[in-house]
């Protein structure tokens, strides 16, 4: 077994066009005096593999832009049981400031550059329905348990409604495949269906939350509903795009009328206030306790 004191890893802090990301650099510089940052690379593919340019460790830590860790994490060692562990890609999960939720989107990750260099994600995918808009399919690609940051992607109505959409599109797929709706119906993941219903109804409370809410609303409809091309999140062009037909309107409205097609799928719509998106956040998950930093979600499910 071999083991890694984080702090002995390179950390890079890897931003785009998040409207806080030079406030959070400056938070994150202080916590992490040694972490370096890598900017405005177009293409998830290509950005981690500038990421791991920056790096000097065969292993990092990444720090996406819309991201606040805990100093706390900086503190653990990892331990590598075996050689697959060595391997592996390890993705904490983060909590959503919009929503509550705690899963691996905007978390912190651990990665080996060799698996960064190998790998072909995104806009850099072959024609494989896996990989074109995520990440998550890699058998090496592990899911853990423990929450040690918070991400914040809800600083302009355009970046809410990204965030929402993006999730609204990814979590109606199986695999990367775009489902039939019998499929979808049929086969959704639970824990995926659980985490799109909050996405589609939780977060009015906070600055542009009804911006996400619609967001997710408009890509699950977009996708499911339409003959649109889901493997246009590989590009946040392309959702500007969007972005530019649709910011004229009124969040409100826009949620309410995909809300209507979201009962198409036997998806649930609760137009949860203010104070219920409160009370929902306060009670979700509110006795969590980390497990462990090398504890994997699947772990916990035996």
């Amino acid at each position: 077994m071999t083991e890694i004191d984080v702090c002995d890893l390179d950390v890079v802090y890897l931003s785009y066009d998040e409207p806080q990301k030079e406030e959070f650099w400056v938070q994150i510089k202080n916590m992490v005096p040694w972490a370096t940052r890598v900017d405005g690379v177009k293409g998830s593919d290509a950005a981690h593999k500038a990421a791991a340019d920056a790096s000097n460790t065969d292993r990092f830590v990444l720090i996406d832009g819309d991201n606040l860790p805990s100093a706390d994490f900086f503190n653990l060692t990892l331990e590598l049981k075996d050689e697959e562990y060595e391997r592996a890609v390890f993705r904490w999960r983060a909590r959503n400031h919009v929503n509550g939720l705690m899963y691996g989107n905007g978390g912190l990750s651990c990665w080996p550059k060799e698996f960064i260099y190998n790998m072909k994600t995104h806009e850099n995918s072959e024609g494989d329905d896996e990989t074109n808009v995520e990440f998550c399919f890699d058998p090496l690609y592990w899911p853990m348990y423990d929450c040690y940051s918070t991400t914040y992607p809800n600083a302009t109505p355009f970046q809410a409604w990204r965030a929402g959409f993006r999730e609204g599109v990814k979590m109606c797929l199986d695999r990367g495949h775009k489902p039939t709706i019998d499929e979808f119906k049929d086969r959704a993941h639970k824990r995926n269906l659980d985490n799109l219903n909050i996405w589609h109804n939780v977060g009015r409370d906070v600055e542009n939350g009804i911006w996400a809410i619609a967001g997710a609303r408009q890509g699950t409809v977009m996708t499911m509903l339409s003959d649109w091309d889901h493997t246009e999140v590989q590009w946040f062009d392309n959702l500007e795009k969007l972005w530019n037909e649709c910011q004229s309107d009124d969040a409100e409205s826009i949620a309410r009328e995909n809300g209507k097609e979201l009962r198409r799928l036997d998806l649930d719509v609760a137009e949860l206030d203010e104070e219920q998106s409160k009370f929902f956040k306060k009670h979700y998950r509110s006795n969590w306790q980390n497990q462990g930093p090398m504890v994997r979600e699947i772990d916990t499910l035996k």
